[in-house]
């Protein structure tokens, strides 16, 4: 079970409504959203792994060391939340390297995970996995291999790897039908699914694959009440607020269905 720690402004769908001089101005919602799955997780017994994005664990300190406080993994989603594809290879490396820095400072411990904005390296950043290792991380879940208009690495490996720079990369979870990679990671797919059909295709998965199976969502994805966007794409409004009002409920039948634990543990990095 995996979780991006970031707040409904953050995301790349509205990147072009909020900049980041607007942040500190908005609504805040992560804090309260991160500590309401802390409290579910708790509630079915799931241990979790937290990419935190950096400026959100500088702004709650408090709410980092709770993560860590309570037996979940804190990861790194790097710093300011912009696309590695974005990004020069100083760029990159400063924003990780910051993000990492503050989160151990934090939490008096090891961070050995990270998973990049968007999914965004691929073909045209493998750089950023060298800077990864650089830095001292161990493992990243940073690619998706399908097709999408912001991500994809569909000729990617579907399943844990180790890179040639020498770090682990997991990527989200797909499944082979009909001759295409269908996505069953979670996030907005798992809103758009119906929750049957959802289960079915995990099932399906661990059953033909015999590999773990990792899920990722955002706090922002269990809180229908966040402010609404309106003067972004039809498309990105679309996929951002559907079906937010049933995602606790789906999650809570997710969290009973299956046996759920950190990424370092499920996939044994140390």
């Amino acid at each position: 079970m995996t979780v991006d720690v970031e707040d409904y402004y953050h995301v790349s769908a509205f990147e072009k409504q909020f900049s980041r001089d607007d942040w500190d101005k908005l609504p805040q919602r992560v804090e309260h959203n991160t500590y309401r799955l802390l409290d579910l997780f708790d509630t079915h017994n799931c241990k979790s792994t937290f990419f935190v994005l950096g400026a959100v664990g500088e702004r709650y300190p408090k709410l980092l060391r709770d993560i860590h406080q309570r037996g979940h993994e804190v990861a790194s989603h790097g710093y300011a939340h912009r696309r590695a594809t974005t990004q020069s290879r100083d760029e990159f490396k400063n924003d990780v390297e910051r993000s990492k820095k503050h989160l151990e400072d934090t939490i008096g411990g090891e961070v050995i995970g990270y998973r990049a904005p968007s999914f965004s390296i691929d073909e045209s950043n493998e750089w950023a996995f060298e800077v990864l290792h650089e830095l001292g991380f161990l493992y990243s879940s940073s690619t998706y291999p399908v097709k999408h208009d912001l991500y994809g690495t569909p000729h990617w490996p579907r399943f844990k790897h180790d890179r040639p720079e020498g770090i682990i990369e997991i990527p989200v979870p797909t499944l082979k039908m009909a001759g295409k990679q269908i996505p069953i990671g979670g996030g907005g797919y798992f809103r758009l699914y119906p929750t049957v059909i959802a289960h079915k295709l995990v099932d399906k998965y661990l059953s033909t694959e015999q590999q773990p199976y990792s899920f990722y969502f955002h706090p922002w994805e269990i809180d229908p009440d966040q402010p609404r966007v309106e003067d972004a794409p039809f498309k990105s409004k679309f996929r951002h607020y559907l079906n937010l009002s049933k995602m606790e409920g789906r999650l809570a039948t997710l969290l009973d269905r299956y046996h759920w634990s950190t990424m370092k543990n499920v996939y044994k990095i140390t």
